[in-house]
């Protein structure tokens, strides 16, 4: 990905947060997009985008929720003995697992003692049929009757909305609630 950006023209670094950035930079804008679950420490992480944000700077994360339901419905078949869609919640045994979840109200609380207010929060599309069905054949260790199953369900709930809160995201100013100037909309 990054060789096809700088073919593009496009400045890029490679490494991680914080440490590929320079001491003396601000940035109007850091962006989490399905990243923030996979930090080892997200207090340090929130403290490098404070100090690194521009006053009154926007934190914009993207993550799962663990108040959705497809997150709540692996837990319950854990409790069944199938832990195998539990663990791939956390994504197990992957490159780089999940090693947090949150949900609207901790992310929120974590985000105001780390000197952030949010602005606005809501939830993303987690599903579209484009591609599902092979996605879902590729799980391996999975008997096929299974995958048949998972996919008749979303196919069946898809259309009802009802994992419409899987995916959440949430944007947030550097700055308390009492200290940020709220422009109105125009």
């Amino acid at each position: 990905m990054a060789e096809g950006s700088i073919n593009r023209g496009l400045s890029v670094r490679r490494g991680f947060f914080p440490q590929v950035i320079q001491p003396h930079e601000r940035f109007d804008i850091i962006v989490f997009n399905d990243v923030f679950e996979h930090l080892p420490d997200v207090l340090e992480t929130l403290e490098a985008c404070r100090v690194h944000l521009n006053d009154e700077g926007l934190l914009v994360l993207n993550l799962p929720n663990s108040k959705g339901l497809i997150y709540n419905i692996s837990k319950i078949l854990k409790k069944l003995g199938l832990t195998y869609f539990f663990e791939r919640m956390w994504q197990k045994n992957l490159p780089s697992p999940h090693l947090h979840y949150f949900n609207h109200g901790n992310l929120n609380t974590l985000l105001n003692n780390s000197g952030f207010t949010e602005l606005t929060f809501g939830y993303l599309d987690v599903f579209y049929f484009k591609g599902f069905f092979d996605r879902i054949m590729a799980i391996k260790n999975v008997p096929k009757y299974v995958k048949f199953l998972a996919y008749a369900g979303v196919v069946i709930i898809l259309p009802l909305r009802l994992v419409s809160n899987d995916i959440m995201y949430l944007i947030a100013r550097k700055g308390r609630k009492d200290t940020i100037t709220l422009q109105p909309d125009s």
